[in-house]
């Protein structure tokens, strides 16, 4: 042992001298660099040279003598790493080199790279400053045009005020249309230096146009639906890229901050101009049904996957205003939902507008005609349900929770179907998710008709019972609050003929060896309240759950003395062995069955109490005396 020690603290002594010497060299390199002295510098050359002659011998590498004085040394003043011109340009010449036999171009490559040991450190992934792509148009220089009502004032290029005087009524169609025009062009936000006149002419145009749409009347021609439509579409139909940067690293929505869209300004004038376009009194739908097709949703719901909030959000106004709106694109607008959340589940599982597009489904849920078709029925236990599986399910629970309870709400007859849906796709090892879950059933609870309930009582209290035995506190103490809602607890008291025994064994074991104090005392409150509904039952359970005890520990007794019994006959390998095995089992048989007589007689007389303590009268006693017996009670059996 003492050798091994020695051995370990040899190599480890090694390792720090060695270390050292790596670090002095380095140090030393930077001084000569700078032009420092050093007066130790010819015998550091002759040990640098003889290392250099042995990795060069290692790799059958033609020895060069370098000097110290030739390596660049790169000073950055800022955090991240940027190479230098210099090095930049030589990778080309160098990767030109590297051809069959020549391995000395590399080494010497090595040799010459600057000793940046901060560099790495604080390396950072860039941030995208958009995260779509626009099509910038080549053309982006704008004039001002006059505005509908009023005066209103251009300034040129020489920041000279012109007045230009009101449009007459019959032009302002032919000036709607040449500000959409002028609507069509893109910019790039990306440089904010660049067309700033230009950009604010069209953000006033977009406002005038919302404006002129907003407060008057009549105004919206059979010409302008296709120059409208075009407008948005030019504005915002564009790809949007995968969330991932040019390192590769995944964005992670619970982590990351969201890219935000550089070109909002314009955006959202855009989303508000278009919503007002729709919303409007002389809005025709028939007239705008050749341009708002499916071709229109499909594109419509790519944008779905910004990773702008902002935009998200008035997405999902716009294609909630057209869903009711235009009757004829319900069904393909649920359709082409469910596309996308079957791409979700079961290929991708990862798309930044699901809980705004559940948000739009719960609203249209709300508004089902009874009884429910066969179409929706097959929507909530093909895409709801299933949605419950993905691993990112933290980001759209609550709007999936929503629309599950509009679901209950409508038709009750779905809860078995529903429950044991939830039970399938039940987490294992996610605490977080389990938690969620939970939440969920809770909420279930409020709407759940007695008769549903009695339909899957069984299943449903056996997993709440594992989620009881958790060693999770979280998990535990979420189950535990169920008894703080009434609808629960009424449920409970209906059926605790049912419950209770499924859970005792759970509440019992969690009493004594669970590691969380709070999850003691709610466990305690929670079985000093089933002994004051139904005592009886809870001494028998309790027995019950002593006699399983028993019988395990008969079993597990038996299984040892089985193994060990087979042990020696495997020793012996004789025939007194065999003879030993049936007078051991014969023994089993004969101690096992007085045992078991016991416990019988012992569960026909807890029987015969609780049939007695039926029948007598009950009296009245005193409620003080009952909560100490009852604690007293509940002690002795923790």
């Amino acid at each position: 042992m003492k050798g091994f020690k020695s051995r370990v603290l040899s190599r480890a002594k090694s390792s720090n001298d060695s270390n050292k010497s790596s670090q002095n060299a380095k140090r030393k390199d930077l001084k000569e660099a700078l032009g420092f002295s050093d007066k130790k510098s010819d015998k550091g050359l002759k040990l640098k040279d003889s290392f250099r002659h042995l990795a060069q011998t290692a790799f059958s590498i033609p020895a060069t003598q370098t000097s110290t004085t030739s390596i660049p040394l790169y000073i950055t003043s800022s955090p991240k790493h940027v190479m230098s011109s210099a090095a930049s340009e030589s990778i080309s010449g160098d990767l030109s080199l590297l051809k069959h036999g020549t391995k000395a171009g590399a080494f010497e490559r090595l040799q010459t790279t600057p000793k940046d040991s901060t560099a790495l450190e604080t390396i950072k992934t860039p941030k995208r400053n958009t995260s779509s792509r626009f099509r910038i148009s080549t053309e982006r220089e704008l004039q001002k045009l006059p505005s509908f009502h009023g005066l209103s004032f251009n300034i040129n290029k020489t920041f000279e005020l012109t007045c230009l005087t009101e449009v007459p009524s019959n032009n302002r169609e032919d000036l709607f249309m040449k500000k959409l025009n002028q609507c069509n062009v893109i910019f790039d936000f990306t440089n904010a230096s660049m067309d700033i006149r230009s950009k604010e002419i069209k953000r006033e145009a977009l406002h005038e146009l919302l404006e002129y749409v907003t407060n008057n009347r009549n105004v919206i021609t059979e010409p302008i639906y296709s120059k409208v439509i075009d407008m948005f579409s030019t504005n915002l139909f564009r790809p949007i890229p995968p969330p991932v940067n040019t390192y590769g690293e995944c964005y992670d929505p619970e982590e990351d901050d969201p890219v935000l869209e550089v070109a909002w300004p314009h955006l959202q004038m855009v989303y508000e101009f278009f919503l007002r376009f729709i919303e409007s009194p002389d809005f025709n739908t028939n007239l705008a049904k050749s341009y708002i097709d499916h071709h229109f949703i499909l594109q419509l719901l790519e944008l779905f996957d910004s990773e702008d909030p902002r935009e998200r959000d008035l997405l999902k106004t716009t294609l909630h205003r057209i869903y009711g709106k235009f009757l004829t694109l319900r069904s393909f607008i649920r359709k082409s939902i469910n596309n996308v959340f079957f791409q979700f589940i079961y290929e991708s599982e990862r798309f930044n507008g699901i809980a705004e597009l559940l948000e739009i489904l719960g609203s249209i849920i709300n508004g089902f005609a009874l009884p429910l078709k066969d179409e929706h029925k097959s929507f909530l236990m093909r895409v709801l349900l299933p949605l419950h599986k993905v691993k990112s399910i933290s980001m759209y629970h609550p709007q999936l929770s929503y629309c599950i309870v509009q679901f209950l709400e409508k038709d009750p007859s779905l809860t078995e179907e529903v429950i044991l849906g939830l039970l399938r796709f039940w987490p294992k090892v996610n605490s977080t998710k389990e938690v969620l879950f939970l939440n969920e059933v809770e909420e279930i609870f409020e709407v759940m008709e007695p008769s549903e309930f009695v339909k899957v009582q069984v299943p449903l209290f056996q997993q709440l019972s594992k989620a009881i035995s958790s060693q999770h506190f979280q998990v535990a103490e979420r189950v535990l609050y169920y008894w703080n809602n009434d609808y629960f607890c009424n449920f409970v008291n209906d059926n605790i003929d049912v419950i209770l025994p499924i859970i005792f064994p759970a509440l019992y074991e969690n009493s004594k060896m669970h590691w969380n104090r709070t999850i003691h005392g709610m466990i305690y409150n929670t079985m000093k309240m089933f002994m004051e509904i139904n005592p009886a039952l809870f001494d028998e359970c309790y027995n019950d759950y002593t006699f399983s005890q028993e019988e395990a520990e008969i079993k597990d007794k038996e299984r040892r003395d089985m193994w060990l019994a087979l042990e020696i006959m495997s020793n012996s390998g004789g025939k007194d062995s065999y003879d030993n095995i049936e007078i051991l089992s014969k023994n089993f048989r004969e101690t096992r069955r007085p045992l078991e007589q016991s416990i019988e007689n012992l569960r026909l007389d807890d029987h015969k109490y609780t049939q007695d303590t039926s029948i007598v009268k009950s009296t009245k006693i005193d409620s003080e005396t009952d909560n100490n017996q009852i604690n007293a009670n509940i002690k002795h059996f923790l």
